[in-house]
């Protein structure tokens, strides 16, 4: 990739990986998290239709992914050069082979959700004319779906590797994180898609779906904890950088945000909510509205944890 671009100014005030691109994280791990649970889950009914947690969650994938590359070029040393990273790939590079999938997910992420929203473009301007071009590629609907499945995962994971590849932040360079930000990003993709779908495309609250998903978010967050876990016991037992590190957790400036964000709102606020409150209020529409908030919440402290507190300890 053409040295010039270089993330080191532009809104980071000279912060190697500040926090538009934790924003970024955030935002692709969204994208790619509510398509991975809504096209999982439509391979997995043999749904053919397009049902109100498709439509929310192909907006919503593709609203995301758009904040997040915004965050991205603006922190672009020089922004107006960023379409230079579409021209100049180096494949050795994490950060070319991510641009790469990227280039092939957003195209096919727009076209997917012009399909899925054929209906509702019927009353905006020009909605018959996307209607039709929506007409037209429901025949190649089926492999678009699966190819941007494979996408939707790996922009889930490529955002962990891209960060991983920091080799001197033994916090950052674990190979646990992938999997770490896969998992966080299906936990609150899938809640994010769920709130945009009950909210705007009239789904029931307790449709076959909706519950299928909240079975699916006890194991997700199990492996996402287990994750964390992991990478706390890799430090614990590490080099003398590594058990350094390992303060982040314990009581370095950012273990307030871990134990608040991390762990108080993304995974002991929605286990209450869950279970240590009464049958009517934890399925009403209060206690999923605020469940999915915490779930989207806690993923963003993640994020910013991982990156911050990650860069303040160096090997």
């Amino acid at each position: 990739m053409d040295g010039s671009i270089a993330f080191t100014l532009g809104l980071s005030e000279g912060v190697a990986w500040p926090w538009p691109i934790a924003v970024y994280l955030f935002f692709a791990g969204i994208s790619g998290g509510a398509l991975t649970i809504a096209l999982g889950l439509r391979l997995f009914k043999g749904q053919s239709g397009n049902t109100p947690l498709l439509k929310a969650a192909s907006i919503t994938a593709l609203v995301t992914i758009g904040l997040g590359m915004l965050c991205l070029v603006l922190d672009l040393t020089n922004p107006l050069f960023f379409w230079r990273i579409l021209v100049f790939y180096n494949l050795n590079s994490v950060m070319s082979i991510g641009v790469i999938a990227l280039c092939a997910y957003m195209p096919l992420l727009a076209l997917v959700c012009l399909v899925a929203l054929k209906e509702e473009l019927k009353y905006l301007p020009m909605g018959a004319m996307l209607s039709g071009i929506a007409a037209r590629l429901e025949g190649q609907r089926r492999p678009m779906e699966i190819a941007l499945l494979v996408l939707a995962v790996s922009v889930c994971a490529y955002t962990g590797f891209l960060i991983s590849a920091l080799i001197r932040f033994p916090i950052i360079n674990t190979s646990v994180l992938p999997a770490l930000f896969v998992a966080s990003g299906l936990s609150a993709g899938a809640a994010a898609a769920k709130m945009v779908a009950v909210r705007f495309f009239n789904e029931d609250l307790h449709s076959s779906d909706m519950k299928l998903l909240h079975g699916a978010e006890w194991p997700i967050m199990a492996a996402e904890a287990l994750f964390i876990f992991m990478i706390m016991v890799s430090l614990a037992t590490g080099n003398a950088g590594a058990q350094m590190a390992f303060a982040a957790f314990n009581g370095g400036d950012w273990s307030m945000l871990f134990w608040l964000g991390v762990v108080g709102v993304g995974f002991v606020l929605p286990l209450l909510l869950n279970f240590a409150t009464g049958k009517r209020f934890s399925h009403s529409a209060q206690a999923f509205y605020l469940g999915g908030l915490c779930a989207v919440s806690g993923m963003m402290c993640l994020r910013l944890f991982i990156l911050y507190a990650g860069q303040s300890y160096a090997i």
